[in-house]
């Protein structure tokens, strides 16, 4: 299994920050490769299923996420259902105090951690439609580097959004290879 962590300091109370994340049909404007996100079953607690549609390269695909638990305002976690195995949380963890190069007007700050656990391998070949002569393990081994850039991408995006500014966004980024 490899795993992804993101995380950045976010400048509001974490209440505010966990019901941001919470709101899955949101993400579809962090995110340059997914192109959108329905709510298949449920009211947006544990148990709900969302239908979230990737595009990538000259690859379409629509994999199902559930939220498994909920735990407010800390921590949100979900699981894909079909045809890959991976996992993984938004943890907001509140700060005790406010980093020396927090803006002015900051009042409190929280930790956002975006943690995916995954297994390319046990991705189902069948589901994807592949142009010819191109090996289902290249596009494992291309689609790799571009799941980081896109955690990357995403948890900067939502910053901006949330706080309702455009600031450097200072990302801690640690990659497991299992």
């Amino acid at each position: 299994m490899d795993e992804i962590v993101v995380s950045t300091v976010v400048y509001l109370p974490p209440e505010e920050v966990y019901d941001f994340l919470a709101d899955f049909p949101r993400y579809v404007h962090y995110s340059e490769h997914l192109t959108d996100v329905t709510r298949r079953t449920g009211d947006g607690e544990a148990g709900t299923r969302y239908a979230m549609r990737f595009s990538w390269w000259k690859l379409n695909y629509t994999a199902v996420s559930e939220v498994t638990e909920l735990h407010p305002p800390d921590r949100i976690d979900w699981r894909i259902v079909k045809d890959l195995r991976a996992h993984g949380h938004w943890h907001v963890e509140e700060l005790d105090e406010l980093p020396d190069r927090a803006p002015a007007d900051a009042e409190t700050a929280c930790r956002v951690i975006f943690e995916v656990t995954y297994d390319a391998d046990s991705a189902d070949e069948s589901t994807l439609n592949l142009p010819r002569f191109v090996s289902f393990g290249w596009v494992i081994d291309k689609l790799k580097p571009a799941l980081e850039k896109e955690a990357e991408r995403v948890v900067s995006r939502i910053v901006e959004d949330l706080e309702g500014r455009r600031r450097p966004v200072e990302l801690t980024v640690d990659r497991r290879k299992g």
